[in-house]
């Protein structure tokens, strides 16, 4: 299995000193062969993952800002951003890793679910929502992910009642998941083990949500 180079983060934390193209250029061979490895390192991690779930693609972000409406101008992502889709419309949700120096993470879930989606789940969970609590409860999972995060509404979506006992899930407007990683845990050589483990953990959430986003609100199958 590939190992990621500790490289990357002395690499990130001098660009974020000299985010400005000439530095960037003047080391942009340091990069590429960063950028090599990683890609190699998630293709691994993909087919691992492939052996146990559906994952029809992977992708490293690209470096380069879009600057065209931040008032941050630097040119650069000091980070990588590595995702993995899982193949719809049969599995729904997708995985993330982030490797900054002094801040990577796992995440998965929902990050801007589709409004279609996002009403589909806040409609199920009004008439059950015990069954997401109850995975939301597993040891493994609380251990791995800790919990339920994400942006949410201050008070219900329209149509939904503001009292309603599982308010506090129906107002998310997104569903995520996140474990925070140590620079020591993402250089480790048993790195890819460590998050297809972390991803198995998620799988029966993932799953819940993908039984809800294939069936109508009478619970029958779109994919027929």
């Amino acid at each position: 299995m590939p190992v990621l180079p500790p490289s990357m983060f002395s690499f990130f934390t001098a660009l974020a000193a000299h985010n400005n193209r000439e530095w960037f250029d003047a080391h942009k061979p340091e990069f590429k062969a960063l950028e090599q490895q990683v890609k190699q390192w998630g293709e691994a991690l993909k087919d691992q993952m492939n052996t146990h779930n559906s994952i029809d693609r992977f992708k490293l972000f690209r470096i380069y800002r879009d600057v065209r409406f931040s008032k941050d101008k630097t040119p650069y992502k000091t980070h990588f951003g590595l995702t993995w889709h899982r193949t719809k419309p049969h599995y729904r949700g997708g995985y993330y890793l982030h490797i900054k120096p002094g801040d990577c993470f796992l995440a998965a879930g929902f990050w801007d679910p589709h409004k279609d989606d996002l009403f589909r789940i806040r409609k199920e969970l009004e008439v059950d929502a015990e069954s997401l609590r109850t995975l939301l409860k597993e040891p493994q999972f609380v251990k791995t992910w800790g919990g339920l995060q994400g942006e949410e509404l201050k008070t219900a979506p329209k149509n939904f009642d503001k009292d309603h006992p599982a308010i506090d899930l129906i107002r998310k407007k997104q569903y995520l998941f996140v474990a925070p990683l140590s620079e020591e845990q993402v250089v480790a050589p048993d790195f890819i083990q460590t998050v297809d483990a972390a991803f198995v953990t998620l799988r029966p959430i993932l799953d819940y949500f993908t039984e809800v986003l294939t069936t109508d609100l009478n619970g029958v199958s779109l994919l027929e």
